[in-house]
C-alpha cells in the first residue's frame, strides 16, 4: 500500500513538473507580449482600431491570436492587458478563448500530425473561430463589466460614463468611485482613472530613452508572473492530482458511441491539460480508436477550457463568468462535433 501511495505521489509530481515545464515559457511570453503592449504601443491607436460592433469585434478578436503566438497559459495576460487598455468585451473574450488555436503554431503542429486528416485541421481552426466568436457576441450584451471582473481588474477598466457630458451627481459618484487624484499644473486635482493613468504613462514613456522603457518592461513581467505563475502552479498542481486519482481507463472505455466518446474526450482534455502546441500528438495517438468528431472535441475544448487555464481566467473574471464562459464552450463545442460524427463521419 505504502508503494502504491509512494508510485502515486511521484506520477502526481512527475505530471506536476511537466506541466510547468510545458507551460510557463508561454506564459512568460504572454507576459512578455503583455508588457510591450503596455510600454512600447499606444494603446489609443490600439483600442481605435478595433470594431465596436460586437459581431465584428469577437471576429477580430479570434482572428488577433495568428499575430500573437501564444497557448492557453500565454494568451491570459495579453487578454487582460487589451482588456485594462479599453478594448471591447467581445474582442478580449473571443482572443482569450481563440489565441490558443488560431496561430500559425498551432496550426502547423496539428497539420504535422494530421496530414493524413487535412479535415482535422480545417475543422479544428473553423470550430474554434465560431465558438469564440459566437461567446464574445453573448459577452457583448454585458454593458456594466464590473460585474463579471475581479476587482483588481476591474478598477482598471475604463467605465462607460462620459464625466464631462453627465450631471453633476453622475460626475460626483464617478471622482469617487476613481478614488484617486493628481494635481495639475494649475494646481486643481485632476480625476486618476485608467484613461488618465493610461495617457500619463504613454505619455511619459514615449519621452524616455529605451533603456529605461525596458527597464519598465522587467518590472511588469516580474510583477505579472509573480501573480499568474502562483495561479499557474496551482493550477498545474489540481491538474496533475486529478490525473493520478481517476483512471485514464475509465475515461477512455466510455469513448464507444459518437455521443460517449466526445464527452470521453472533453473530459480527457479538460483533465490532462496539454499545451495546444502538441496536444495534436496526444489526439493522434486515439485516433485508430475514437471518432473524428471525438478528436476534434478534444482538439477545440481543451486549448479553451482546462484547469490550469481556469486558474489562470479567475485571475481575469469572477467564479460565475467563468463557468458561464466554460458552459457555453462545453455546449458549442458538444453541438458541433456531434454533427461530424453523425453527419459527416
Amino acid at each position: 500500500m505504502k508503494l502504491t501511495l509512494s508510485n502515486q505521489l511521484n506520477n502526481a509530481f512527475t505530471i506536476f513538473l511537466s506541466l510547468l515545464v510545458e507551460a510557463m515559457p508561454f506564459l512568460l511570453l504572454g507576459v512578455l507580449l503583455s508588457g510591450l503592449l503596455l510600454l512600447f504601443i499606444d494603446e489609443r491607436k490600439l483600442i481605435a482600431a478595433m470594431p465596436r460592433n460586437p459581431i465584428l469585434g469577437a471576429f477580430v478578436g479570434s482572428c488577433v491570436g495568428f499575430l500573437f503566438p501564444v497557448c492557453e497559459c500565454g494568451n491570459v495576460p495579453v487578454a487582460r492587458r487589451i482588456l485594462m487598455q479599453g478594448a471591447p468585451l467581445p474582442v478580449a473574450v473571443s482572443f482569450l478563448l481563440a489565441a490558443p488555436t488560431i496561430n500559425p503554431i498551432v496550426i502547423w503542429s496539428t497539420w504535422v500530425a494530421f496530414r493524413d486528416q487535412p479535415e482535422i485541421v480545417v475543422l479544428r481552426v473553423v470550430f474554434s473561430l465560431a465558438i469564440a466568436t459566437i461567446i464574445g457576441c453573448v459577452f457583448s450584451v454585458q454593458k456594466d463589466l464590473r460585474p463579471i471582473l475581479q476587482t483588481a481588474v476591474a478598477r482598471s477598466v475604463p467605465q462607460p460614463v462620459a464625466v464631462d457630458k453627465a450631471p453633476i451627481k453622475d460626475q460626483t459618484l464617478a471622482l469617487l468611485e476613481s478614488g484617486s487624484f493628481l494635481l495639475g499644473g494649475t494646481g486643481k486635482p485632476i480625476r486618476m482613472d485608467n484613461t488618465v493613468l493610461q495617457a500619463s504613462l504613454a505619455a511619459s514613456t514615449a519621452k524616455k530613452p529605451l533603456s529605461y522603457r525596458l527597464s519598465l518592461l522587467l518590472e511588469n513581467t516580474v510583477q505579472e508572473l509573480r501573480e499568474l505563475g502562483g495561479v499557474l502552479i496551482l493550477g498545474s498542481a489540481i491538474a496533475a492530482t486529478v490525473q493520478v486519482i481517476v483512471p485514464r481507463e475509465a475515461i477512455l472505455s466510455l469513448g464507444m458511441s459518437p455521443v460517449t466518446s466526445i464527452l470521453a474526450m472533453m473530459l480527457l482534455a479538460g483533465l490532462v491539460s496539454i499545451c495546444s502546441t502538441v496536444d495534436s500528438f496526444f489526439a493522434l495517438s486515439f485516433a485508430s480508436t475514437f471518432t473524428s468528431g471525438s478528436l476534434l472535441a478534444f482538439l477545440v475544448f481543451g486549448p479553451m477550457i482546462d484547469l490550469k487555464g481556469i486558474g489562470l481566467m479567475l485571475s481575469i473574471f469572477r467564479p460565475r463568468a467563468v463557468i458561464f464562459l466554460f458552459a457555453l464552450a462545453a455546449q458549442l463545442t458538444f453541438l458541433l462535433t456531434l454533427f461530424i460524427n453523425l453527419y459527416v463521419s
